[in-house]
């Protein structure tokens, strides 16, 4: 199919997009100490060069000792790290690009990949890492409204060094994730409960922070998911009612745009429905949606990670038929941006037989 349903602008608050590509967000570990270098800066540049009309950043940390996991992961506050992103969106700026940079906290998730260990105290709702493992103390009233004005720092800070919105990490089992989930949010406070809708609590006041921060106008993105890295086959939500007790106390917020990542972004959400999680989360607030998962590859990240094997590209047609019925509004775009910085460009141009297959060996270089 043509690619048109792609390349249709897009406006909401602060931000004014060329088109519907988002550049998914994904961890490079290429800052050491957790300062963005000039080959990040260059990195970013080249996807927004080659028409890429969001780029979101890979996750950074908020101001809190255990934020991250990985030392070469970067962050979002202290002098040296926000020179480095302020580096990186005016080189974004100088070739027309837009950029939101994606603040997070990993809580409890570990990290297997490095034995360096974040100084304490480790932020949890109750202390686990994962369902039935406990790995440190549930989080303090005073823990948790220090980490609360954390998010709203990083904010206030992305707006004042010119992002063009901020994009919260609340997915993949990390630490906003981590009190939506049941399996490891065992609180009897106000930020725990038997429902999702109770504890959507605490990612309701992450929002209500950032929005104090940045204003009204400025765009406020969360990214969401079911499944977990601690557990691929969780679900929050198993009836759109469920769903809609969810993320309305997110969207009432403040919440602006909902990122809605699934592995692969083709399957459906429901039973007795096609649409996905993010034509759902559209259908059930009215918020825009970015879908993403697997877009424009064969194959999906964790298992082609977990077999050796690499990813093909793959027809766009199921994709671009259901933007073109506005079932969401905008498409994030992973490995495939990841290996190939001219793909947006390409599949404007109709030069689909230059697309470039995925490799594991993609994810050790700034490419």
């Amino acid at each position: 199919m043509a690619a048109e349903a792609l390349f249709r602008p897009f406006s909401h608050k602060t931000l004014h997009l060329k088109n519907r590509i988002v550049m998914a967000p994904m961890t490079r570990s290429f800052s050491p100490g957790g300062v963005p270098t000039p080959e990040v800066s260059a990195y970013y540049r080249r996807r927004a060069e080659a028409d890429v009309g969001l780029i979101l950043s890979e996750g950074t940390g908020i101001e809190r000792p255990s934020a991250l996991n990985d030392p070469n992961v970067p962050r979002f506050h202290g002098e040296q790290p926000l020179a480095g992103w302020k580096h990186v969106i005016d080189e974004v700026h100088a070739v027309g690009g837009k950029m939101a940079p994606q603040i997070w906290h990993v809580g409890s998730a570990r990290n297997p990949m490095t034995t360096w260990v974040a100084p304490p105290p480790v932020d949890s709702p109750s202390g686990l890492s994962s369902p039935g493992k406990r790995f440190t103390e549930p989080m303090t009233d005073e823990a948790i409204a220090d980490t609360l004005a954390a998010f709203g720092r990083a904010a206030a800070d992305a707006r004042r060094l010119g992002f063009d919105a901020v994009e919260i990490h609340g997915a993949h089992g990390y630490l906003i994730d981590q009190f939506f989930w049941d399996g490891v949010n065992q609180r009897a406070d106000r930020y725990g409960g038997g429902t999702i809708g109770e504890r959507a609590r605490f990612g309701a006041e992450v929002v209500k922070s950032i929005r104090a921060a940045v204003g009204e106008d400025f765009a406020i993105l969360l990214r969401l998911s079911q499944w977990k890295q601690q557990d691929f086959s969780v679900r929050l939500a198993h009836t759109p009612q469920e769903m809609e007790a969810w993320l309305t106390p997110l969207v009432e917020a403040g919440t602006d745009i909902l990122h809605c990542s699934q592995r692969r972004f083709w399957e459906p959400e429901f039973e007795g429905s096609p649409l996905n999680f993010a034509g759902w989360a559209r259908k059930l607030t009215g918020k825009p949606t970015i879908t993403v998962g697997s877009v424009g590859l064969s194959g999906e990240f964790t298992e082609a990670l977990r077999q050796g094997a690499g990813s093909k590209p793959a027809s766009l047609d199921s994709l671009l038929e259901r933007l073109e019925r506005d079932e969401f509004d905008l498409v994030a775009v992973g490995r495939a941006l990841l290996t190939d910085p001219q793909w947006a460009q390409k599949i404007r141009e109709g030069r689909t037989h230059e697309l470039m297959d995925f490799s594991r060996e993609s994810l050790t270089t700034l490419s």
